[in-house]
């Protein structure tokens, strides 16, 4: 087993595809890192696994036949935030996209060898674990948003905003930056893994999702700016309540 990253004990791993020899291709190699590989051979089995394994992370192929792994990421996230490895077998750009829109946390392009499959795996994990609380206090960035990273908890107006982990990762490392500029690649490395330093898309993709939940007008965003070219920045909330009650 890997030292860089131990897996946890019964860590299991649901892997959804209509080939068989892929399904013991993938077993082999994650039952060799220590993980605890469930099978789906469709869609509708996919689902039903999910509420019966209670997985920690899905690897869905996306031909598959009656229902699609697009289709079946799409009923999955409307009840589960399980983390989603698509498997494709084009290197067609639309298709990962459209993928990571759907929720899905990574992709892996057919074919690809064991240790590229075993590094995506570990990352995704990773990255799905919540980063440690601050051991402060809530942080109210205004009258609208309200962050509790002890606690887990994002408000909106009073009402709680249901933030995927990668999301809250990301908002994480902005906030804990409020008012400094945050390079593409050091985001990329904190959120998602040092092999991740060049794929900007899963950022843009994922600072789009948070503007969406916690913007007033996603458009014109006043708490996540961007910096053109060099990366992303939070608002400096400290500041802008000093100028407050100076007024």
């Amino acid at each position: 087993m890997s030292n860089s990253e131990p897996s946890r004990p019964g860590r299991r791993i649901l892997v959804v595809d209509d080939e068989q020899r892929m399904i013991r291709f993938i077993r082999m190699n994650l039952d060799l890192e220590g993980f605890s590989v469930h099978e789906a051979y469709d869609g509708k089995d996919a689902l039903n696994q999910v509420r019966k394994v209670m997985p920690d992370l899905v690897i869905l192929d996306v031909m598959m036949p009656k229902m699609d792994g697009f289709e079946t990421l799409g009923l999955l996230r409307e009840t589960s935030n399980v983390p989603v490895i698509m498997l494709t077998a084009r290197g067609d750009e639309d298709d990962r996209v459209r993928g990571l829109e759907l929720g899905a946390d990574d992709y892996v392009t057919k074919p690809f060898s064991p240790r590229e499959l075993v590094s995506r795996v570990r990352a995704v994990l990773r990255r799905v674990e919540p980063p440690e609380g601050t051991g402060g206090e809530p942080i109210e960035v205004d009258e609208r948003l309200r962050i509790d990273f002890d606690r887990h908890e994002v408000f909106v107006e009073g009402e709680p905003v249901k933030i995927r982990p990668t999301e809250y990762r990301l908002l994480y490392h902005l906030v804990q930056n409020a008012g400094w500029v945050v390079p593409h690649d050091q985001l990329l490395a904190k959120v998602w893994g040092y092999e991740y330093q060049t794929e900007t898309h899963y950022l843009r993709l994922y600072v789009n999702y948070l503007r969406e939940k916690l913007e007033k007008d996603p458009r014109d965003p006043q708490y996540i700016l961007t910096e053109r070219g060099v990366g992303y920045r939070f608002v400096d909330y400290k500041r802008l309540r000093e100028t407050a009650d100076k007024a």
